[in-house]
């Protein structure tokens, strides 16, 4: 019988990583971290957002970092969007 070690990362009750690598659930409870800091900062700063919302928005921001970090730093979307995500982009802006 083999003896399997699993790492669960859980949010605000609810779980949200179940995996074996070590690694990978403290890059995902970091940024669950990170994504609850800035909903605590949108919030503040008067950003009008259902709850769910807001942390989805947090969640793709914080999980985007190095992107939204190059966004902000000047670099345009499209520079920083990988092929896929841009595709993804381009098909949103022509059904609009």
């Amino acid at each position: 019988m083999a003896i399997t070690l699993q790492y669960v990362v859980t949010h605000k009750g609810v779980e949200k990583l179940v995996t074996t690598d070590k690694k990978e659930a403290d890059k995902y409870d970091k940024m669950l971290e990170i994504a609850d800091n800035l909903a605590v900062y949108l919030s503040a700063k008067g950003t009008k957002l259902d709850d769910d919302s807001l942390e989805e928005l947090a969640i793709t921001l914080a999980s985007g970092k190095d992107a939204v970090s190059q966004i902000l730093r000047g670099k345009s979307a499209d520079q920083v969007l990988t092929d896929e995500q841009a595709d993804v982009v381009a098909l949103k802006k022509r059904s609009a």
